[in-house]
Formats: C-alpha cells, structure tokens, sequence
C-alpha cells in the first residue's frame, strides 16, 4: 500500500508539472517506468531547451520493486536512488521525420556512471505523448560492483509519457 501511494503521488506532482519539449527555451517533462535487471521503478526527466536540436537536461530515477538479495536483505535508500545531467541531440526535424515524432540520442552523467541513452517520443497532441527510452552505462565508477551497487548500473528501459500544460 505504501509503494502505491508513493507512486500515486510522484505521478500526480509529475502530471501537475509537465511540459513537452519543442525546441529552444521550451522545457519537456517526461514520467516513466524504469524496467531493469532486478528492479523496476519510476523516472523523471526535464530537459531544457537550447537550441532547436539540443537540450540539457536532469533525470531522477527510483526503484520502487527491488529483489532482494540471497541473504534475504532489501536495498537501501541510496542504492534504489540515481540522479543523473543530461544531454540531447534532438534530431526528429533533422532526419524530415512527422514533427510529432522526435528521436534523439544523449549522453548523461550521473552518481553511478557515465553513460548514454537513445530515446524517441511521439505526440498525439500539443499536450499529450509517448516517450521510450533505452539507456546504458559506458563507464561505471566502480567497475567491480557488486550486489544492490550494481541496481543503477545496468541497461535500463523506459516507457512512459510527456505532457505539455
């Protein structure tokens, strides 16, 4: 019951704040599922835009269902918890695709890793789309992870929506 409310609550604060990206100045909030090896959780991101194909950008990330370990342990707070910055090549109007579609690759730096992501999103309306993102670490700051440290060290994918208030 807790783990609902939490997630109720995140989604309603994130649906409250979300805008969708459309080039410089504009600001682009997305909420996902984060769906990974031994876990599963929820995302935000907010990207800044600089210039009509680039934005920067943050991300948060929580894992809300976390197996537990051989022994029986769960994870703590600061293993289920990732914040990462971001960049973005926005790159839907280069390749001539719909101007409701936009796909674009990035590169974030985060407390656990430096890694890279490729994401696409797709909008029905000026206020409302899909997003997908798949991610991966590059470099991990500790190589030799292991156990609840090896959580926000891995592929992740993503799916979830942006909105546009």
């Amino acid at each position: 019951m807790k783990k609902t409310f939490t997630l109720l609550v995140l989604l309603t604060v994130g649906f409250a704040n979300a805008q969708a990206f459309k080039g410089k100045g504009d600001t682009k909030f997305d909420i996902t599922a984060n769906i990974q090896e031994h876990g599963s959780g929820i995302r935000f991101t907010s990207d800044f835009g600089m210039g009509e194909n680039i934005s920067f950008g943050i991300l948060a990330s929580y894992l809300l269902s976390v197996d537990k370990d051989g022994l029986g342990n769960k994870p703590d707070f600061e293993d289920r918890i990732d914040v990462k910055a971001r960049f973005n090549a926005n790159l839907g109007n280069v390749f001539n695709i719909d101007e409701k579609v936009d796909i674009y690759p990035g590169l974030d730096l985060g407390l656990r890793n430096f890694g890279a992501h490729l994401g696409a999103r797709y909008f029905f309306s000026e206020g409302f789309g899909l997003v997908t993102e798949i991610g991966f670490p590059i470099a991990k700051y500790n190589p030799d992870a292991i156990g609840f440290e090896r959580l926000n060290n891995q592929f992740t994918f993503n799916i979830g929506a942006s909105f546009n208030l």
